[in-house]
């Protein structure tokens, strides 16, 4: 497309043609990423998500994949004493931190891989992070990106309680 106009103020003939510019490979690799992400984690998706784990659940963890649905039985069955994930004042979520006594506000946030975290402000699979491994609505499970932790904690095992009578 070659469309022209003329700038009234200077007479300059301009042209709508788009010029590529040099841009080091460094410095495109991070703008696409840059862009994948936006596209591909919204932030209005973030409050959503969060927004969905708000609530009261049962917490057990398990360490062997084998023993998962047993521990999300145990879990349900912690629904008595509910594991209670709040909503922050700024769209995240009150939460602990691995061996934090205080909750406090978390961040849902999407990783250009694929996976998604809750944790402190940062980029997404930080040190304090926790990848959600898996959720759909009802069972989430989450697991601590740092490996002293993770060998600890687990595999975090949240069943979602049912509504108060």
């Amino acid at each position: 497309m070659n469309d022209k106009t003329i700038d009234n103020e200077t007479g300059e003939v301009l042209t709508n043609d788009i010029v590529p510019i040099e841009v080091n490979s460094v410095v495109a690799a991070e703008i696409n990423q840059a862009v994948a992400t936006a596209k591909r984690y919204p932030r209005r998706r973030d409050k959503e998500i969060a927004d969905e784990i708000v609530g009261r659940w049962g917490l057990a963890s398990f360490q062997n994949p084998n023993d998962r649905a047993r521990t999300e039985a145990a879990a349900r069955l912690q629904c008595k004493q509910p594991y209670v994930i709040g909503a922050g004042a700024n769209g995240g979520v009150i939460m602990h931190l691995a061996d934090q006594a205080t909750p406090q506000e978390l961040r849902l946030k999407g990783s250009p891989s694929g996976k998604n975290y809750i944790g402190p402000p940062g980029p997404a699979g930080g040190e304090q992070d926790r990848e959600i491994v898996s959720f759909d609505g009802r069972v989430l499970i989450t697991r601590f990106t740092d490996k002293d932790a993770a060998t600890r904690y687990g595999n975090m095992v949240y069943v979602r309680c049912a509504p108060r009578a």
